[in-house]
């Protein structure tokens, strides 16, 4: 008589489809899911790089070079993807951009637009083409996945237009969770601090609790895993951004009026 079938070995791979994959956070994520199994959807504005890091990962996986920006380029992506993969288990909205922004220098306002459609439009534009798809495969196990920032939690000066981004992203996720609730399909707030990118490595100023990529890829997997509907990574720097947002604005505004500020593009 034969062993039954394990089941781990049976179960299908993961598919994961990961915006802003080129570089960074969104290139961690793609080495941890790919490492495990996983068929990956990798989409991001640098078709080179975008293309060099899927040629170094194992397993089959699909190349998007676009920009989140535009909806129809991800809605094409999105069909494509599930037309040769089915419907994915997991979806990053990852994809940010980020400059120091000044609001008294009218030339900023062009930067400003940019990170806004960036970093909140470009999130809608690449849950809105998976979601139907997602619900008709049955929600079990599937995720929807923003990348917020500590940054959106309170205003920091010179980063007008990121904090105010990533403050429009928590919300919007927030928003997206209660849609999607009676539905059975979590929606994943994961806001980092700082970790070791190309975004921050041009601060120049200290970074507290600094973590590296792909360490901080295994703690946004593992809260992927769990649907843990928000969470700060690394944890220390939640427990900061708590404190700060229990400052009443006229000391907070004392503690971070000389706080150095992120270069201007």
């Amino acid at each position: 008589m034969s062993a039954p079938p394990d089941p781990a070995k049976t179960r299908s791979p993961l598919r994961v489809f990961v915006t802003g994959a080129s570089s960074g956070i969104g290139a961690a994520l793609a080495r941890h899911y790919a490492a495990e199994g996983a068929i990956l959807g990798l989409a991001a504005r640098r078709a080179e790089a975008l293309a060099g890091l899927a040629a170094t990962l194992p397993g089959e996986h699909a190349v998007y070079a676009l920009d989140v920006t535009d909806a129809p380029a991800l809605a094409a992506a999105a069909a494509d993807f599930v037309a040769r993969f089915g419907a994915p288990d997991i979806v990053v909205a990852n994809a940010g951009v980020s400059a120091g922004t000044l609001t008294e220098h009218t030339e900023d306002l062009a930067v400003f637009r940019r990170i806004m459609d960036t970093n909140v439009y470009g999130m809608a534009a690449t849950f809105a083409p998976f979601v139907g798809p997602m619900l008709a495969a049955g929600t079990g196990g599937r995720r929807l996945v923003g990348i917020a920032s500590v940054a959106g939690i309170r205003g920091l000066p010179g980063a007008e237009a990121y904090s105010a981004s990533k403050a429009a992203a928590i919300a919007y996720l927030e928003s997206l969770r209660l849609e999607m609730r009676p539905h059975g399909l979590p929606v994943v707030t994961i806001a980092p601090g700082y970790i070791d990118t190309p975004m921050t490595e041009i601060n120049p100023y200290p970074m507290p609790f600094l973590l590296p990529a792909d360490a901080a890829a295994h703690r946004f997997a593992a809260a992927i895993a769990r649907g843990t509907s928000y969470t700060v990574i690394p944890w220390p720097m939640g427990v900061v951004a708590r404190l700060l947002r229990l400052l009443p604005n006229w000391l907070y505004d004392r503690l971070f009026v000389g706080a150095p500020r992120k270069p201007r593009l």
